[in-house]
């Protein structure tokens, strides 16, 4: 599957995308950006009445469902996990059956926070998304959206987004959708960054963007040059 093919075909333009942690801003975020692009969205969420609000605060006529994060990892075509670090894994090893055959897109970062600022947090398996794809066995997970600012995702008046989403994964159809899948935010464009064993660093970046926000009061991306 060519990126052109991928952007073009009702295999990105009509898939209904999951969120599992869909009530935070990361998720909300997101969720707002695919529905606006014509995405079917459901919000997941542990209380199915959380995942509703969250649903309905953004915006009745963009259509968004809210569900609990079983139902909505079954629901959907593809599911994008945007939940807090802490029970990252034992909530994907808990939805391996809903999750299975899909493609499951983590854009978790593994960061601890103290008072010298923002750092990355050691995970076993190397990264936050290899962590996924060890309990998740039936399912193709890609590491992307990792730096993408959630207060500008929701911004109202911020109608395009000046970014690239890094795109990781071991499967190349995988990766090509995914690619695909940023470029519906206007703004933005997907870039192939490498094989899930390099997902490490680019979780672990975002301590730095968060320094880089911090220090000049932004809302710092990415862009990659002479791609």
């Amino acid at each position: 599957m060519s990126d052109q093919q991928a952007a073009s075909g009702p295999d990105v333009a009509t898939m209904t995308i999951g969120i599992l942690g869909g009530t935070g801003d990361q998720g909300r975020g997101l969720a707002r950006r695919f529905a606006l692009a014509g995405n079917p969205v459901i919000i997941g969420s542990r209380s199915p009445e959380r995942a509703v609000a969250a649903a309905q605060a953004l915006g009745a006529d963009l259509g968004i469902r809210g569900m609990a994060n079983p139902d909505a990892a079954a629901a959907a075509d593809l599911v994008i996990v945007a939940v807090p670090w802490d029970g990252h894994g034992d909530l994907l090893k808990s939805l391996a059956e809903p999750l299975a055959g899909k493609i499951v897109i983590d854009c978790v970062n593994p960061l601890g926070f103290d008072q010298r600022g923002c750092y990355r947090l050691g995970v076993p398996e190397g990264s936050a998304a290899q962590q996924a794809a060890a309990v998740l066995p039936g399912s193709v997970v890609v590491g992307a959206f990792h730096h993408v600012s959630a207060i500008l995702l929701l911004d109202p008046e911020v109608a395009s987004i000046d970014l690239d989403v890094l795109v990781l994964g071991d499967d190349r159809p995988a990766t090509d959708l995914v690619q695909a899948l940023a470029a519906r935010l206007p703004g933005a464009r997907g870039v192939y960054a490498g094989r899930l064993r390099n997902c490490g660093q680019v979780e672990a970046f975002t301590a730095n963007l968060v320094s880089i926000n911090r220090r000049y009061k932004a809302h710092a991306g990415l862009r990659v040059t002479d791609v």
